[in-house]
C-alpha cells in the first residue's frame, strides 16, 4: 500500500474476528490517512486513519447516518443477513440526521439529565460492592473479572435505567454479543435481529400496560404525546441503547483492568495517589477504546481527502481505535499506556452532534469500579500470560472474550 492509489486499488480487507485489531490499524495508518476497506461479504467502505480527519468528517454536514444515502443498500447490494445490517436498519436516534436526529436525541437526552446520572452514583456504588462480595466469595483460583463483575455491572446499570427486568439480562447479553461480532453467519444475524425486535416489542407492550420510573417509560409517554415518536423509532432507539448502554462500559471496564495489570507501574501510580482514577478512565478510552470501528456514516456528496475521494454514497466507519494511537495527534508515544498523559482528548464517545448520550454515565461506572476493585483486591493479577487472552470477534466490540485474574 501507498499514498499514490486511486480509488480503483483493491481495498483493505478487514479482518472480521478482530484478532489484531490494533496492528492491523497500525499497519492502515503506516499506508496513509484516508483508506479504502473491504468489509465481510466483500462490501467496500472507507476508514480514515487520523484522529484529525475522524473529528473533522463527524461534524462535516456532507457526513450523513441515514442509511437511505447508501448506495449499496439502496440498490440490493447488501444482503439480508450481512452481519453488520443490525447497525444499518434500526431507524432511531443513531441512524438518523437533521431534524429527525434532534428531535430523538432531545427526547432520550432527557433521560440522561446531570441530575438523573448524579442518581445513579448511590446504585452504582451499592452494585459495585455486591459484585466484589461475589468475587470475594468465589472459590480459590481464577476468576474471570469480565463475566462476574464488569457485564453485571454494565447490565445492570443499563437495564435499571431502561426498565429491562433483570431474568432477561443473559437473553439481551448474549444477543448483544451475537449482534456486534462481525463475523456472525447470515442465519444468525437474520435470528438474532428477529428475537432482540421481539423482546423490545414485548417490552414496549409491558411498559405500555404498566409504565414505571424508567426510560422506556417515559420513551413511551413522549410517543403517545402527539406522535413525536414512532413505535419504529422508539424499537430502534431502545435496541441501539441497549447495545451500546452495557457494551461500552463493559469492554471500558475490562480493557482498564487489562491495561493496569500490564502495566504495574501505572497502577502504581495511580494507587499512590499521584493521578486520580479519572486518568485511568480517559487513558483507556484513548488507549484501547471500548469501541474498534463504529458502523456507519455515509457520503452525501463526494469528498475530496487527503488524496482521495469518498464518493456520494459510499459508506464510512468511524474507526475510533484508529484515532485513539495516532501519533499524529499524540506524538511518539501514542502506542504506550501513561495514565499521566498530558492530552487525553479522544474520540471514543464520538463528537458532535451524535455524541454519546450515555458518556457521563460510562465514566461514573468506570470510576466507581475500578478504585473499588483494586482496594478490595490490592494483589490482583492476571491468571495467564496477557499473549493467551482472547479478542472478542469483532472489529466492531474491542476487547476480550475473558479475564481471568488471580485475587492475591
Amino acid at each position: 500500500m501507498d499514498d499514490t492509489r486511486t480509488d480503483d486499488a483493491p481495498p483493505f480487507r478487514l479482518d472480521v474476528t478482530g484478532a489484531d485489531l490494533h496492528g492491523e490499524i497500525r499497519r492502515l495508518r503506516d499506508a496513509r490517512p484516508v483508506v479504502r476497506v473491504e468489509l465481510p461479504d466483500g462490501i467496500p467502505a472507507w476508514v480514515v486513519t487520523r484522529h484529525r480527519l475522524l473529528r473533522e468528517l463527524l461534524t462535516d454536514p456532507r457526513v450523513v447516518k441515514d442509511p437511505v444515502n447508501w448506495t449499496l443498500l439502496r440498490d440490493g447490494s447488501v444482503p439480508e443477513g450481512w452481519p453488520l445490517i443490525n447497525f444499518v436498519a434500526p431507524a432511531g436516534m443513531v441512524t438518523a440526521d437533521g431534524d429527525d436526529h434532534r428531535r430523538l436525541r432531545t427526547l432520550v437526552t432527557q433521560a440522561f439529565t446531570p441530575r438523573r446520572i448524579a442518581g445513579m452514583r448511590a446504585p452504582v456504588e451499592a452494585n459495585v460492592e455486591r459484585l466484589l462480595d461475589r468475587l470475594a466469595a468465589q472459590p480459590p483460583g481464577p476468576v474471570d473479572v469480565r463475566a462476574l463483575f464488569a457485564y453485571p455491572l454494565a447490565m445492570r446499570t443499563i437495564g435499571d435505567l431502561l426498565g429491562v427486568p433483570e431474568e432477561r439480562y443473559d437473553e439481551f447479553r448474549a444477543l448483544s454479543a451475537s449482534l456486534t461480532s462481525s463475523a456472525t453467519g447470515p442465519d444468525e444475524v437474520v435470528a438474532t435481529r428477529r428475537r432482540l425486535l421481539a423482546l423490545l416489542a414485548a417490552l414496549v407492550a409491558e411498559k405500555r400496560a404498566a409504565p414505571g420510573e424508567d426510560i422506556i417509560s417515559d420513551l413511551i409517554a413522549a410517543r403517545e404525546d402527539a406522535d413525536r415518536l414512532s413505535e419504529e423509532e422508539l424499537i430502534g432507539t431502545l435496541l441501539l441503547m441497549l447495545v451500546a448502554g452495557h457494551g461500552t462500559t463493559l469492554n471500558l471496564v475490562t480493557n482498564a483492568v487489562r491495561a493496569l495489570l500490564t502495566h504495574p507501574e501505572q497502577l502504581a501510580r495511580v494507587r499512590a495517589g499521584e493521578l486520580p482514577w479519572s486518568s485511568v478512565v480517559e487513558e483507556t478510552l484513548r488507549w484501547d477504546s471500548p469501541v474498534g470501528h463504529f458502523p456507519m456514516r455515509y457520503a452525501k456528496e463526494d469528498i475530496p481527502l487527503e488524496g482521495a475521494v469518498i464518493r456520494r454514497g459510499d459508506a464510512i466507519l468511524a474507526s475510533y481505535v484508529a484515532a485513539g494511537r495516532d501519533p499524529e495527534q499524540y506524538g511518539p508515544t501514542a502506542e504506550d499506556f501513561d495514565t499521566g498523559r498530558e492530552n487525553k482528548r479522544h474520540l471514543t464517545f464520538g463528537h458532535g452532534a451524535h455524541f454519546c448520550v450515555g458518556a457521563a454515565l460510562a465514566r461514573l461506572q468506570a470510576e466507581t469500579a475500578l478504585p473499588a476493585l483494586f482496594t478490595r483486591f490490592p494483589g490482583l493479577s492476571l491468571a495467564t500470560a496477557p499473549e493467551e487472552l482472547r479478542p472478542l470477534p469483532s472489529f466492531i466490540s474491542n476487547s476480550v472474550g475473558t479475564l481471568p485474574v488471580l485475587r492475591g
